[in-house]
């Protein structure tokens, strides 16, 4: 009986990962244009209006459908796999986040970040893990407040590089893990590291351990 051996696998995982990249990065694009295109119909009904107070409406929803269209278009996936700064991809993601979603609620997103030369499609992952530990902490830690701070350090270190991302919001101690939380971890072992979660009354912290 003959036996593959893990030389004769190579080329198969290597077309099913590449087919997966090209399948994500066609996704990603669809959605932005999705996005544009609703913000085109929008703005041709605001052209076509002779009402101010529908076209003043309308010119609120096409400023959020734009903000929400450029944090799609920040979280796409790289076309190249050069080196980039995570320290800058960061900061657009931040910036779109903010921007998008976290302004209209009174939340206030600050980073801190040291430059990091990752590979495009590492940085990638990372920004996705950063956004889904945001987008968690926006949506369960401030119940009940008006504002909240949620932070994004990365510090590159000798051995290893650490993302963190906290908050001063309040939640249970135990926290019943969702697909979200999944994703992160499943994101965090692809990029060969870590991930732990604190939650408490006074905030919560998650910290992403990988290397450098």
């Amino acid at each position: 009986m003959n036996h593959a051996s893990p030389v004769d696998d190579r080329p198969h995982d290597i077309a099913t990962v590449r087919g997966e990249t090209l399948l994500m990065r066609e996704f990603t694009h669809r959605v932005v244009n999705d996005w544009s295109s609703a913000i085109s119909a929008v703005s041709l009904a605001a052209r076509h209006s002779d009402d101010p107070q529908v076209k003043s409406a309308l010119g609120v929803v096409i400023e959020r459908l734009y903000r929400h269209a450029q944090f799609f278009r920040a979280l796409q996936m790289p076309q190249s796999g050069a080196a980039v700064d995570a320290a800058e991809h960061l900061e657009r993601l931040c910036l779109a986040v903010s921007e998008s979603k976290l302004d209209s609620m009174n939340i206030r997103l600050v980073l801190a970040a040291d430059p990091v030369a990752m590979s495009a499609d590492r940085c990638w992952r990372l920004g996705l893990i950063v956004m889904e530990l945001v987008t968690n902490a926006a949506r369960h830690a401030f119940q009940g407040r008006e504002d909240g701070t949620i932070r994004v350090d990365l510090l590159r270190a000798r051995e290893c590089t650490e993302c963190r991302v906290t908050d001063n919001g309040s939640a249970p101690k135990r926290i019943r893990p969702g697909n979200g939380l999944t994703i992160v971890e499943d994101l965090a072992v692809s990029l060969g590291g870590t991930i732990k979660h604190r939650f408490g009354r006074h905030g919560s912290a998650a910290i992403l351990r990988f290397a450098a």
